[in-house]
């Protein structure tokens, strides 16, 4: 705390002028692609839940809860970026609720993945038994599971936050409200690490053999070629995803690396910052509602119905089930 107190202290009048002016510009270039990234998930959103094939159909259940956690990842990120533009100090209290939801949502995303994967596993090696397996009752359950699983992790942070962080709730932080600025302790860090690589090597090994069960049953003679094709490709895709979804920890992770290395100077850790959350939150965070509104038949005629409407009309077509 010493430390950048004492940076603070050095900062000459012309070096805040320069910080603010860099911070406004990549801010503004920052929020732009961000506000059309939640404006294609909105779309994609709605669409989802416009006709009653998708709400009824547990896959695309399943892929409005991803979106849904993606989305709302994306805009707690916007949330989190805009206050540090002015910037605007929250107190400790604030920014601990903020990022624990954070965090809550931050986990669903690979979980929900795995979850996507054990989903076409099924109507590919057992199709007989999905529908009876693969309902939308026991998807609801799935999915309550998934958010139950996620919510561990911010209620574990939270006790390490109250044993190793001395502060006062009613306290303003003397930097803005990011995971990186409110969990100082070695533990806390240790545990960072440890969760995010038992989370993903078993997301990672949950699609992996999912692939190969449904790549040996692509082989068999008597398997329809076209439908394990699919579904090779959609648990491929899900691997994709779940790589932009370790990329958004692993760039956080080396943006702190950068910090401890103090090579950059204030101007350029800024701008650093802009082109991490630009790449590595707000994109991939978006890729999902272009990969399947494009990909998938039944969806993009929908999709992009409502993204023509939208675009035309400033808000989405209000038609449910007919198009």
């Amino acid at each position: 705390m010493s430390n950048s107190t004492g940076q603070q202290i050095n900062i000459t009048t012309p070096d805040m002028f320069q910080i603010y002016l860099v911070k406004g510009l990549y801010g503004a270039f920052s929020v732009s692609p961000s506000m059309v990234f939640l404006y294609i998930n909105a779309i994609m959103l709605f669409t989802l839940r416009s006709k009653s094939v998708f709400r009824e159909t547990p896959r695309y259940l399943l892929l409005y809860n991803l979106l849904f956690a993606d989305t709302f990842q994306l805009a707690m990120g916007q949330l989190l970026l805009i206050l540090a533009l002015p910037p605007v100090f929250l107190t400790h209290y604030t920014c601990t609720i903020i990022v624990l939801i954070t965090i809550t949502v931050t986990s669903v995303s690979p979980l929900n993945l795995a979850v996507m994967s054990l989903e076409r596993y099924v109507a590919v090696c057992f199709p007989l038994r999905h529908s009876a397996i693969v309902t939308v009752k026991n998807t609801g359950v799935s999915i309550g599971v998934v958010w139950a699983l996620s919510s561990i992790d911010p209620l574990i942070r939270l006790i390490l936050l109250v044993l190793y962080d001395s502060f006062s709730v009613g306290e303003k932080m003397q930097q803005f409200c990011a995971i990186e600025s409110l969990f100082h302790s070695t533990a806390a860090h240790e545990y960072d690490k440890a969760f995010t690589a038992i989370t993903f090597i078993s997301v990672g090994i949950v699609i992996v053999c999912s692939y190969f069960g449904v790549t040996t049953v692509a082989r068999s003679a008597s398997s329809d070629k076209a439908s394990t094709t699919k579904a090779l490709n959609t648990v491929l895709l899900h691997m994709i995803q779940l790589l932009l979804c370790l990329s958004t920890t692993l760039a956080g992770l080396l943006l702190g690396y950068i910090d401890r290395l103090g090579t950059l100077n204030r101007t350029a850790r800024i701008v650093v910052g802009y082109v991490f959350f630009i790449c590595f939150v707000s994109l991939p965070r978006c890729l999902s509602s272009l990969i399947y509104g494009l990909r998938d038949q039944t969806i993009r005629l929908v999709f992009l119905h409502h993204l023509r409407c939208a675009l035309w009309t400033g808000g989405p077509s209000l038609t449910t089930d007919k198009h």
